[in-house]
C-alpha cells in the first residue's frame, strides 16, 4: 500500500552521477516522491527507456555538472520545477524553462563566504608558491644541499582587480581590504554604493591590476572574457584565480602564457572543459588547481541540503521558493 502512495506522488528526479552525495537528498516528504538515482539510469536514459513513466517526473534536483538543454526539457511534459545545488545555472536552458514555465530555484547565495574563502587562498598559494615549495620539498630524496627555492610574491598592497563584484565578489573584496589591496572591479553595471575604482572592459582593469579574480557568471558575453589580450596586458607578474566558470578564461591562451611566463602564475577552481582538465597543468609549479572544491566544506554541505528541502517543499505546497531564479 506504501508503494502505491508513493507512485501517485509526484516524483523528484535526481540529475546527478550515480554517487550523487547523500547529504543532497531531501527526507521523504508526504507532498513527493524522491528517486534515488543509485539503483536508476541517467535521466537521458531514464527518458529513453521509460517514456510511459516520464509523465510522472514533476521536479528535477540537478548538480552543476549535468545539463538540463532543451532536447532534455522538452522530453519532460511535467516538469515544472528544477532546483540545482550550485549558485550558478548556466548548465539549465533558461529561456526554454521561461517559455514552459518551468519554476528554477538555485544555491542563492549559500555558499558565498566559502567561494571568497577559497579565492584567497588560491591567491595567497600562487603568491606564496605554498604548493610548488611542498612539492620541492616532497621531490628530494634526501633532505636538500641548499634552500634555492625561487622568490614568492607578496600578497599585501597588491593591486587585485575583481570581475564579477556581485556577493561573492564582494565577499573577496572585504577579506583582501585586510591585507591592505588596492581594489577595483569590473561588473555589468557600476555599483553607485561601491567606493573601488569601475572599470567598463577587463582588458582595461587588467591594465591596471597585478592580479584578476574572477567572480562572474558564465554567460555568452562572459565566455573567455580573459583572453590572450587581458593575459599580456596583466604581465609577466600577474595572477589570475578563477572561482566562477572555467569558460571565463580561453584555457588553450592561458596554458601558453603560463609556459611561456607571460604571466606569472594562476590559482584554478573551475576548468573549460569539467571534469576534464588539460594534463599540461599538472607539470606546472605556477598554477595551483582545486578540483571545483570551492564551495565543498561540512557547513555549505549541511546549508545546501536543508536549502534543497525547503524549496522543495515550497514548490509542492505551492508556496514562494526560498531562492528563485525564475
Amino acid at each position: 500500500m506504501a508503494d502505491e502512495t508513493k507512485n501517485l506522488l509526484p516524483q523528484v528526479f535526481f540529475h546527478g552521477p550515480p554517487e550523487f552525495p547523500a547529504y543532497l537528498k531531501p527526507k521523504p516528504y508526504h507532498n513527493f516522491h524522491i528517486i534515488n538515482p543509485s539503483s536508476l539510469p541517467s535521466l537521458h536514459q531514464f527518458i529513453s527507456t521509460n517514456p510511459h513513466n516520464v509523465s510522472s517526473i514533476t521536479a528535477i534536483l540537478s548538480m552543476g555538472l549535468y545539463p538540463l538543454n532543451a532536447d532534455i526539457l522538452q522530453s519532460l511534459p511535467c516538469l515544472r520545477f528544477i532546483i540545482t545545488s550550485s549558485a550558478g545555472t548556466n548548465h539549465i536552458d533558461l529561456d526554454e524553462c521561461r517559455r514552459r514555465g518551468i519554476q528554477v530555484a538555485n544555491a542563492g547565495n549559500l555558499f558565498s563566504e566559502d567561494v571568497a574563502d577559497m579565492a584567497v587562498a588560491l591567491l595567497i598559494d600562487v603568491g606564496r608558491k605554498i604548493s610548488a615549495a611542498d612539492g620541492f620539498f616532497r621531490r628530494q630524496i634526501q633532505p636538500p644541499a641548499s634552500w634555492d627555492f625561487p622568490l614568492g610574491s607578496k600578497i599585501s598592497g597588491k593591486k587585485i582587480g575583481i570581475v564579477g563584484l556581485g556577493r561573492i565578489g564582494l565577499e573577496v573584496a572585504k577579506r583582501l581590504e585586510t591585507f591592505g589591496c588596492t581594489l577595483s572591479y569590473n561588473s555589468r553595471n557600476k555599483k553607485p554604493l561601491v567606493s573601488y575604482p569601475y572599470y567598463s572592459s577587463v582588458l582595461e582593469l587588467a591594465t591596471n591590476t597585478n592580479v584578476l579574480i574572477l567572480c562572474c557568471d558564465l554567460n555568452d558575453q562572459t565566455r573567455h572574457i580573459v583572453n590572450k589580450e587581458v593575459m599580456l596586458a596583466l604581465g609577466k607578474g600577474g595572477i589570475i584565480v578563477n572561482v566562477g566558470r572555467g569558460a571565463l578564461i580561453d584555457e588553450k591562451e592561458l596554458l601558453k602564457c603560463l609556459i611561456e611566463e607571460e604571466i606569472g602564475g594562476a590559482g584554478l577552481d573551475v576548468f573549460e572543459n569539467e571534469p576534464h582538465v588539460p594534463k599540461d597543468f599538472y607539470s606546472l609549479d605556477n598554477v595551483v588547481l582545486s578540483p571545483h572544491s570551492a564551495v565543498l566544506t561540512l557547513e555549505s554541505h549541511m546549508g545546501i541540503c536543508q536549502l534543497v528541502e525547503q524549496n522543495l517543499i515550497a514548490f509542492f505546497s505551492n508556496k514562494p521558493l526560498i531562492t528563485p531564479v525564475i
